[in-house]
Parts: C-alpha cells; structure tokens; sequence
C-alpha cells in the first residue's frame, strides 16, 4: 500500500520528468543503504507502528474505546456520540496496509531464492515466514471486523480477489468478501502454526513481541484462530472444526504466554495512549464502566481491578511529566465521567471524574494484543459455559494486573454461576484497553447489556447550573439505535478506487455505520 499512495500521488511528477529520468537515478541513491533491509527492524518496525496508531488517542482514545464505554471523553463529546472525525478511520486504514507491506517484506525475503540464503542467518526461514503470516492475519481480522469487506492478502490463498499488497498488478485492488477473507485467515493461522520449527529460531535477536520464542509464536496462532472461529462460528464453513483444532494444536497456558508490546519506562518512546496526556487530558474512565466495576450495575459486587483500571478523583492530570499517580483506596474515591454527554453538560461533570489508572497511564505501559484471561473465556465458551474455565478466566485477569490473591479469592468465590451473560460480561471486564475485541464481541453477543445505548437516561454526577440531575445519551448518527456495528470506508478509498468501493459498498448493503457484519447477530 505505501507503493500505491506512491504511485498515486507521484503519478503526475513523472509524466513532467521523464527527460531527467537517468540524471535522478545517478543522484538518488545512497551508497550506504541496502535494498533488502533485516527482517528484525521490519517486523519490529510493524508491531510498533501498528500499535502506535491503533492504541493511541485517535482510534483507540476517539473512536474505540469510548465506543464500548471504557472511557468518556471530557471535551469532545459528539465523538462518543458516534460523530467521530472520518480522518481517524483514514488512520486505521492506511497504517494497516502500512504494516502488512512491511510484514509481506518478510516473506518475499524469505522465499525469495536469491535472499532466502541471506535471511537465514537472522532466523528460521519457515518461522519469519510463520510469524509475519501471523501478524497478517492479526491486522486483516481488525481490518475486516472494522469496515467489512476490504483489499485482502494472502500468502498461501490463491484466489483471484486477492489483490491488496500486489501494487506491480493491481493499483485498484478489489474489495475481498468476508466469507472469503475470514475463511483464509483460518486457514493461514492454522497452516503458519503447522510450520513453525520449535527447535530452531524466530528472529535470532530483538524480537520485541515473541522474544524469539517460537512455542509462544504458536500458542498465539492457535489462541488467535480460537478467536477467529468462534466470531464466525455458524457463519463460516468450516469455523467449529477450527475451533476444536486449535485447541487441540495448543493455546495460551498461562499469562506468560500473553503477547503484548511494552513501551519504555521514558518520555523518549512512551506507550501511545499515555502519549496524548503529555499535553493534553481529555480521557476519562467512563461511568458505565465505574458502576460495573463498583457492583453498581450487574451482579458482581465490587471488583478490584477497579484500582488498577481508574484513578481516585485526587489525581489531576494536567502536565503528566510532574503528574505522581497513585491509586484509590476506596471505590468511592473512584467516579466515573458520564457517557455521550453534550459538550455544555460535559464541563459540570469533567472536574469530578477519575482519569485511567496509574497501572495504565504510564510510559512503560504494555499494549496487549491477546492474553490469557481471553483463551480461558473462549474455552469457556466451547465448553457450553464451563464454570471453571470462568472462574479461571477471571482469575488469570487479576493476576495479570497484579491484584492481592486474597482478594482474588474471594471475588472468585463470590462469582455468580456461569452462563453467557456472566461470562461473557467478566470477558468484557478483562479486555479492558483492547477495545477492538471488546466492540467485537459486543456486536457478536450484545454483551455486556449494561452499556448506556441511544435513547436511554443516566444519572450526572453533578447538576448542571440548571439544576439538571440526568440527561439523555443522543446518538449524532440518525440511524445508529445501539452502538455503530461497523466504521466508514476512507474518503481516500472512495476517490481513488471508486468502482471497487461501490461494488463493495454495495456487496455489505451499504457504506452506513449500522450495516452489520456477516457475524453480527446482536
């Protein structure tokens, strides 16, 4: 994809510079760069820019993570009213594809006869080829969870609508189906675990996401394809066989297996969500997700992840350089900032309520892409809502974010019984700061069913000078009655591959933000 935003935009400077042509060949090159750069740098460059512009303010502070009701936003409401700035989906896109050239890098490399050799010295050839098809199929499942059908890649699928990444053939690439990607991303996650050597190295060293862990490697292909399978389950051919195989193959075990990036402890390279309160503030933990943290909602009673998750009203994050982070020690010093609020009403509440935790806003923060607590819910799940497959699930989470066993203990104990909506509103509570799985298994199950949706009331925290004491939470999209089931294809997209994006638009039953996903039964 940078080849064809490339293409495009220097399409016009050629045409007025062919008769320089040799002159800038000759002057254009670096005598100290190589065209075949190490496979390290690009599959850490990747990871990271993925994260970086995932995670950040913009589709995750912006879009994301208020729309499943993590956080609320103190200034700039309307985007929690689904009013979110088309710039932010341009992001998601264009850096997806970004990333997944990078990851295609790796395989050509790889499989190249003429630098395969080359490649070998910084790794296994099949476990390069093995993790960047995996990280592939990690970008393209939010891709496609996100807008639906889209430009797809595959290294071992053939099909003609395969035409993303490959610039040399195809500048307008055709939109792939969602039958057809999801059913390939199966196939390529089970066919990268398979190939994957245990015995021989990933990448020789700095490996910042596996560690050159290549059993880790594949324990997250098996998670992820559990993931996979069970979103499309009844809907894909073939997705309960999957389901069964990669449990069979070998899932995550343990929170050592969870795969995450951790950013430095510096304000040199922090974590990109602690980067937007550097100079700014506008992210608060939201209500919604306070009140069912506090018991207050649901029938959990109060869990202690909530000290973890948000800050006492104490903290005031103005300049976070200076700023000392310090959790509560009480729920009641913990309030949550009340959703889709309008802009007026949003300067009475803001002062009052709780920012993200300190185990969250800090420079060393770790971006997880799949844990655990997640593995054991799913089992749960396949299990036709296994109790202890629950009970560990809740569990694993609080470990991870280091809650005192005691306190474990008793929560565990005190968990209602199993079933889909219990267990499925303590995976919600786990995948906190991973709200694009979060969305997803909304949109999937329409669980947790204590979010605030469009037309219903809430109470403020404190009255407006009116003397108001609740509001209305007011969808800015007209037709959006429940959260948005899928984002807006990029302007971009639209201007310069017109005909495929009508015929995709029209293939999903429109480019709207209500128009549901294959897998959506909510």
């Amino acid at each position: 994809m940078k080849k064809i935003f490339l293409v495009l935009s220097m399409l016009s400077i050629s045409l007025m510079s062919l008769n320089c042509a040799d002159t800038l060949d000759e002057i254009d090159s670096n005598p100290n760069s190589t065209t075949n750069p190490l496979p390290t740098g690009l599959f850490n460059n990747a990871n990271k820019e993925y994260i970086d512009f995932t995670r950040d303010g913009w589709v995750s502070g912006r879009m994301i993570l208020p729309w499943v009701q993590y956080s609320a936003q103190r200034i700039y409401t309307e985007e929690d009213r689904y009013q979110y700035r088309l710039s932010t989906g341009v992001q998601l896109w264009t850096r997806s594809y970004y990333v997944a050239n990078d990851y295609k890098k790796i395989i050509d490399l790889n499989t190249d006869p003429a630098t395969k050799s080359q490649m070998s010295v910084y790794g296994a050839n099949e476990n390069q080829i093995a993790a960047s098809r995996i990280m592939l199929s990690y970008v393209f499942l939010n891709l496609v969870d996100s807008f639906g059908d889209v430009p797809y890649w595959s290294y071992g699928g053939k099909d003609a609508d395969f035409q993303a990444l490959n610039v040399n053939e195809s500048v307008q690439p055709k939109f792939a189906s969602q039958q057809k990607i999801y059913a390939d991303i199966l196939k390529e996650l089970k066919e990268s675990a398979e190939m994957i050597n245990l015995n021989a190295d990933v990448f020789v060293n700095g490996d910042k996401l596996f560690d050159n862990n290549p059993e880790k490697l594949k324990k997250f292909a098996n998670s992820l394809r559990l993931r996979v399978a069970t979103r499309v389950k009844g809907v894909v051919a073939g997705a309960e066989t999957h389901i069964t195989d990669a449990i069979n193959s070998g899932v995550m075990t343990s929170n050592d297996d969870n795969v995450g990036l951790k950013y430095e402890d510096n304000m040199v390279n922090p974590s990109p969500f602690f980067s937007t309160y550097i100079s700014r503030s506008d992210f608060a933990i939201s209500k919604t997700f306070v009140d069912l943290l506090k018991g207050n909602k649901g029938n959990f009673g109060e869990d202690p992840r909530i000290f973890k998750y948000a800050s006492p009203t104490s903290v005031k994050v103005g300049n976070i350089r200076n700023q000392t982070m310090t959790e509560a020690t009480s729920a009641s010093q913990i309030v949550g900032m009340p959703y889709g609020v309008t802009s007026q009403i949003s300067t009475t509440q803001a002062p009052s309520s709780s920012f993200f935790g300190a185990s969250v806003l800090k420079p060393g923060y770790t971006e997880i892409l799949m844990e655990y607590s997640e593995v054991l819910f799913l089992l749960s799940e396949a299990n036709g809502w296994s109790q202890s497959y629950y009970e560990q699930g809740v569990r694993a989470s609080m470990e991870k974010w280091n809650i005192d066993s005691a306190k474990i203990n008793a929560f565990v104990a005190a968990l209602p019984p199993a079933n889909k909506q219990n267990v499925l509103t303590q995976k919600y509570v786990s995948l906190f700061m991973q709200p694009f799985e979060a969305w997803a298994e909304y949109r999937r199950t329409g669980y947790p069913n204590t979010l605030l949706l469009p037309g219903q009331s809430a109470a403020l925290n404190v009255a407006t000078a009116s003397g108001q004491t609740t509001y209305t939470f007011t969808s800015l999209i007209a037709d959006l009655t429940d959260l948005p089931t899928r984002i807006y294809y990029p302007t971009t997209v639209q201007t310069l591959n017109t005909d495929n994006y009508n015929a995709a638009s029209t293939a999903i039953g429109g480019d709207k933000m209500n128009t549901k996903l294959i897998w959506d039964k909510n």
